[in-house]
């Protein structure tokens, strides 16, 4: 016999021995021959989540791993296209400059701090928009960034403000 699929064809455990006034959580699972539509249902599903790139190019440096990809899966759902690197070093090592709408810089990288990378970048005649990321950033270093046209975003990073931020570099520079 075939068993179609139809949710009305399971099977149902007797499950009358268990007392009535404990609450249980019980999922049970049998293999089913999955259904073409089934099928179907599920590949379209792959794609779902997967925001359409607008072509904004962002690079996102920290040596905070899970910073540096929580920057990025956010990002890209936003339908940015990121690139992430652990450091300065690794950027300019890699010579990843040539299509970069924005930077997005931790202050607190090893080596070298955020506002140092970002003025070495522009020594190498780098013009994309840059935005620092700083918790609690000192007043010199706010004047720093303000003399170098940088932007800062303080953390913890809370709402849109680091995309609108980046949405409204991009477009006032494009």
């Amino acid at each position: 016999m075939r068993r179609r699929c139809d949710p009305s064809n399971r099977r149902l455990a007797d499950l009358s021995h268990i007392k009535a006034g404990l609450p249980i959580l019980l999922l049970v699972a049998y293999p089913m021959r999955p259904c073409a539509a089934a099928g179907a249902k599920q590949k379209a599903m792959k794609n779902q989540g997967k925001a359409p790139s607008s072509g904004v190019v962002v690079i996102v440096i920290s040596d905070d791993l899970a910073v540096r990809n929580s920057l990025k899966f956010w990002l890209e759902i936003e339908g940015l296209t990121v690139r992430g690197y652990v450091s300065g070093a690794d950027l300019l090592d890699a010579g990843d400059l040539a299509r970069c709408d924005c930077c997005v810089v931790d202050q607190k990288i090893s080596a070298m701090s955020g506002i140092d990378l970002i003025a070495q970048l522009r020594d190498r005649h780098f013009t994309a928009p840059a935005i620092l990321i700083a918790s609690h950033p000192s007043r010199s270093l706010r004047e720093q960034a303000e003399k170098a046209d940088i932007l800062i975003v303080e953390k913890p990073l809370l709402g849109n403000g680091l995309l609108d931020k980046i949405r409204d570099v991009v477009g006032a520079h494009g």
